[in-house]
């Protein structure tokens, strides 16, 4: 029996309103073979775990160069852990400070991806890190 697709969610939180980089790592991980969920623009973080409980995915990527990550993303981390999403992978795209990037990672995020990564870096990691079980779905 095959593996049914990885689920991701991509979502720009926030009032940042530039999701052409959102847009790209979305095309590139439907064509790797992903079922990609895209939110749009301007999505509270309520809204994104809500999003990603509803269509029960196997990860999530955020975007954000607003310079909020440091709020937004650990409250997304905190209502998905509320939910019992605990094996949601939870990665994060944009522009992140490196100095910000430990902290994120203990609030949950998986991995930090800043300008200048390639989408197959991107596609590569969600594939190595989305745990799949045969019970999914």
């Amino acid at each position: 029996m095959s593996q049914p697709p990885i689920r991701v969610l991509v979502a720009k939180p926030g009032l940042d309103g530039h999701d052409r980089g959102a847009k790209i790592v979305a095309r590139a991980l439907r064509d790797a073979g992903m079922e990609v969920i895209y939110t749009g623009l301007r999505q509270t973080p309520e809204q994104i775990a809500s999003a990603a409980i509803q269509e029960d995915v196997d990860a999530i990527g955020i975007s954000i160069l607003s310079g909020a990550h440091n709020t937004i993303i650990p409250r997304i981390c905190e209502l998905l852990r509320a939910e019992g999403m605990n094996n949601v992978l939870l990665v994060v795209g944009g522009i992140i400070p490196d100095e910000d990037i430990p902290r994120l990672k203990q609030a949950g995020v998986a991995e930090v991806f800043q300008p200048g990564t390639s989408t197959q870096a991107i596609v590569d990691f969600i594939r190595a890190n989305v745990k799949k079980t045969m019970a999914h779905g």
